[in-house]
């Protein structure tokens, strides 16, 4: 079954509609196979050249990618076989089968997937990072797409505090696309899930990473854009899970930076912003306790007044009496709302009378 599966599944022309059809004529990927020229053309969506491809069909290739795939200690996963992450039953163009390697059972697990720039700050890294991590703790699968950037802080910090993480490559299982990953493609290997639609062997390719990304954002309920120019990969990621009827959150930056401009924009056009690990895991109400055992915080755990200064210091450091100034509140209680923010680790002093956000204890559950 596995081995005609895939064999009609790589086969020239044939998407999931197409796909779906031939199963619904014909019951099983042999059963397509094996059909006369004359009837496949008799099924909706099947012209003389499609049919002409699956007539052609070696099913080498098929049974030659199974065994590499067997000899990395893979397994391939399709819709109606156990296994199959029922959160890609749902979206436009389910893939017609997956190539695993890792632990599947963080296939059950709720997920969040984030993404981000390539070309980030040492602000979107800091944040990519605690946020990873504290996701991670707090129980959620990382989920992202194992490029060069935040998507590797993303999955090194879920990694980091011993937390789940899926990196959904844009080619096949084996090879590892940056090199520069190559020590990230061992870890997640060992302790997460590797997760493609590309057979083992095979190289990225023009539409690799679009087709990508659609699974990053299918697989997950929340998807989480750290740092992203106007024009992006996680741009599209976005566009994927609109699509997907997933939500959108966005970590924003300040607005001279050109890596911030695309997740503030996304904020702009209706995206929530997150602000604090209780604005996510407010999307995940089974989500009960973090790692650490501690209640998880609830949506809305800083004060007004506290909530004006955090959302002030988001676009970098600021003076004491700006900050006075942004909470729009008298200076006794703005000042009791910094000394409360500094005692819970959310801001910090540096030097030159600057505050500045701890990002470490915003996202700290």
């Amino acid at each position: 079954m596995d081995e005609a599966w895939l064999a009609l599944a790589l086969t020239p022309g044939v998407g999931a509609v197409k796909f779906a059809a031939l199963l619904d004529r014909f019951e099983t990927p042999d059963g397509a196979l094996s059909a006369p020229f004359e009837l496949l053309r008799t099924v909706p969506g099947i012209n003389d050249e499609v049919a002409g491809a699956i007539r052609q069909v070696d099913r080498g290739a098929a049974r030659q990618a199974l065994v590499r795939l067997a000899q990395m200690g893979g397994t391939m996963l399709y819709d109606g076989a156990e296994g199959f992450p029922a959160t890609l039953r749902e979206i436009p163009e389910p893939p017609l089968c997956l190539f695993a390697l890792g632990n599947l059972q963080l296939l059950d697990r709720p997920a969040v997937a984030i993404v981000g720039s390539r070309d980030h700050s040492h602000y979107g890294a800091e944040v990519c990072r605690a946020l990873a991590r504290a996701a991670a703790e707090a129980g959620l699968v990382v989920v992202s797409g194992m490029a060069r950037g935040l998507d590797a802080v993303a999955h090194a910090g879920a990694l980091d505090a011993s937390g789940g993480t899926i990196g959904v490559l844009g080619n096949g299982l084996g090879v590892i696309y940056p090199v520069s990953n190559r020590q990230l493609y061992r870890r997640v290997t060992e302790h997460g899930l590797l997760l493609t639609e590309f057979p083992p062997g095979q190289r990225p390719g023009q539409g690799s990473f679009p087709r990508r990304n659609r699974l990053i954002s299918g697989l997950a309920r929340v998807t989480v854009v750290v740092e992203a120019a106007i024009k992006s990969g996680a741009q599209q990621t976005v566009e994927c899970a609109h699509s997907q009827g997933r939500e959108i959150m966005a970590v924003p930056g300040p607005i001279t930076s050109p890596v911030s401009a695309g997740t503030n924009g996304m904020i702009r056009d209706g995206a929530a912003p997150l602000l604090d690990l209780a604005d996510l895991l407010s999307h995940y109400p089974e989500v009960a306790r973090t790692a650490k055992g501690m209640p998880v915080p609830e949506a809305g755990t800083l004060a007004p007044v506290e909530g004006r200064i955090v959302n002030a210091l988001w676009a970098g450091p600021r003076r004491l009496e700006e900050l006075v100034e942004a909470s729009d509140a008298p200076v006794t209680e703005a000042l009791d709302a910094l000394s409360s923010l500094e005692l819970a680790g959310k801001i910090r002093q540096r030097g030159g009378g600057l505050y500045q956000l701890s990002t470490t204890g915003l996202f700290a559950g």
